[in-house]
């Protein structure tokens, strides 16, 4: 359920680009910019929204670009770092802070580290969970190096053909999707066996924790009909261009 005093506004981040932006808090406050990974929304940073409000801190929680109400580019190439990075040096730049703290998890995290290495003028400070930082390995690029150790079956491998993991997805309604995520009772496995699809190869009898209602995923499940996945698989079509590379023993989903 969201918070109350939660706000929510579109800004223009890039051209014929607009970025959802959910925000609580004072707007003089300090702001603290949190970025969520996937498959996520700015709805999963709500119950720290509401921590960090009455605190008298101005929590800024966007849908990444190709999530949830923000706009989704259709070409793979549009979800590059430096079109993620820069939509968020044109979010700090519109909330009229000098620096912000960051807070990153899984791909948010990534984007993070990025952030940091390419405007650290803009960072006061950075929080990151799940995701590691990781400099490029000289052995090859992100891909080729997960290749090399784990082959064409590694879940990041699987999503790279444009429209394949998309059908696959497909084959499930969001509701099943979500509650399969979110009810794992054991990292999910890297390597995913070639007669199973990625969600049949988790742990979850799709039963969630206490702390995430019917509410919940209902909202997940609506916001994720209306945009697909593509926008968010399309980070992972992107891997190569990035500065470092994602550490996959430390993925969400493991």
């Amino acid at each position: 359920m969201e918070p109350e005093g939660v706000r929510h506004r579109m800004v223009e981040v890039a051209k014929g680009v607009r970025l959802h932006v959910a925000e609580a808090g004072p707007e003089d406050g300090p702001a603290v910019l949190l970025v969520h990974g996937f498959p996520d929304l700015w709805y999963g940073w709500r119950h720290q929204m509401a921590a960090l409000a009455a605190r008298g801190f101005r929590a800024v929680a966007p849908d990444m670009r190709g999530y949830g109400d923000s706009d989704a580019p259709p070409s793979a190439g549009s979800y590059s770092i430096f079109h993620l990075v820069g939509d968020l040096v044109a979010l700090v730049a519109d909330l009229g802070q000098p620096q912000v703290f960051v807070v990153g998890h899984d791909w948010g995290a990534l984007v993070a580290w990025q952030l940091c290495l390419l405007r650290p003028d803009l960072v006061r400070a950075l929080v990151n969970l799940s995701v590691a930082y990781h400099p490029r390995s000289s052995e090859g690029s992100p891909l080729q190096v997960i290749r090399a150790l784990c082959g064409e079956d590694h879940y990041m491998c699987r999503f790279q053909e444009p429209g394949v993991a998309e059908a696959e997805f497909a084959l499930y309604d969001n509701s099943h999707k979500f509650k399969t995520v979110f009810g794992m009772r054991k990292p999910a496995p890297p390597i995913l066996p070639k007669d199973k699809t990625f969600f049949d190869s988790l742990d979850s009898d799709g039963t969630c924790p206490p702390w995430l209602s019917e509410e919940d995923i209902s909202y997940y499940a609506d916001k994720f009909e209306k945009t697909g996945f593509t926008g968010g698989l399309n980070y992972y079509r992107c891997m190569d261009l990035y500065v470092t590379y994602v550490p996959f023993s430390l993925s969400w989903f493991y």
